[in-house]
């Protein structure tokens, strides 16, 4: 857990650097900035997309968990309530892209799922302590762009950080390398998304999309306990 505390402070002290700096940092910087987190975003997922997407033993399942994930959003209209809650912090809209671009770099891919996967099972911080790391200067430029409001992410990275790790030591058999397959690829989709957006491309309005990381573990739990009767 002291690992998870750190990308907690991690996430913290990036924003705060980046926040400090932005008060030097003129707007054609800041555009450059913003151009760069948008062109890695767009890239880094679809790379993770996409070697998932090879060993992957189910390659439609991403379909129906975007969709239904996707529906399940717009019904609870978490885009709106975002905005309504960071309204008071800034002008809603920006920070809300910026919060939702973080929380989509910092919590999903292989490290921030397998980190606490492999810290609960074996002990091993060494995929949560690189994590850190990445979020450390995730958070620098992101702050950079959107303001220290981002920092908000930090609570969301300790608390999926902590749920998997949780997941993974009651229920070490849940943890599958197919489950974890499955979620990169939505998770490598959503970061791509998230990229058109920064880049002013789409708003795919990818904060309705985030139940689509839930889609994949509904499926594997459902599946299991059909196993289990039959």
């Amino acid at each position: 857990m002291l690992a998870i505390f750190i990308n907690f402070l991690a996430v913290i002290l990036g924003s705060a650097i980046g926040a400090l700096a932005r008060r030097g940092i003129r707007e054609k910087y800041i555009t450059v900035l913003n151009t760069a987190m948008g062109l890695t975003a767009i890239v880094l997922g679809i790379n993770v997309a996409m070697q998932s997407m090879q060993t992957s033993e189910y390659p439609v399942l991403f379909i129906f968990c975007l969709s239904f994930g996707g529906l399940f959003g717009t019904l609870l209209r978490l885009d709106s309530r975002l905005e309504r809650a960071t309204s008071r912090m800034s002008n809603g809209s920006e920070l809300s892209k910026g919060i939702t671009t973080s929380i989509l770099l910092c919590c999903v891919g292989t490290l921030a799922i397998m980190g606490p996967v492999n810290s609960a099972l074996s002990g091993d911080n060494t995929f949560l302590m690189t994590l850190a790391t990445m979020n450390l200067v995730t958070m620098v430029v992101m702050a950079s762009t959107y303001g220290f409001g981002v920092a908000i992410t930090s609570v969301v990275v300790f608390l999926w950080l902590s749920g998997i790790y949780g997941i993974a030591t009651l229920s070490a058999e849940f943890i599958s390398p197919q489950l974890t397959c499955e979620i990169s690829i939505v998770g490598g989709i959503l970061i791509a998304a998230s990229g058109l957006g920064v880049l002013n491309i789409k708003d795919c309005k990818t904060i309705n999309l985030l139940p689509a990381l839930l889609m994949p573990m509904l499926f594997f739990l459902g599946k299991r306990v059909i196993e289990m009767i039959f």
